[in-house]
């Protein structure tokens, strides 16, 4: 699995002095990594909220159809 940032390989450069990962490891993650330039860090994804306004759509949209007269 590659790094998703620089802190990421960073960190894992430490538990690797550290002796908590072995040379494998971090060498395997550094090589599916490349020479990609990394960002510094990388947030977390926010969920896909719904907004008010969203709802407020999808509301009016049922109530229309609702309110359709049939078709014969």
């Amino acid at each position: 699995m590659p790094f998703k940032s620089q802190a990421q390989r960073r960190k894992f450069a430490q538990l690797l002095v550290a002796g908590k990962i072995s040379n494998e490891t971090f060498e395997e993650w550094n090589r599916e990594t490349g020479a990609k330039r990394l960002p510094e860090r990388v947030g977390r994804q926010r969920s896909a909220a719904k907004s008010a306004s969203t709802s407020a759509t999808k509301r009016k949209r049922a109530s229309a159809k609702r309110r359709a007269p049939k078709k014969r």
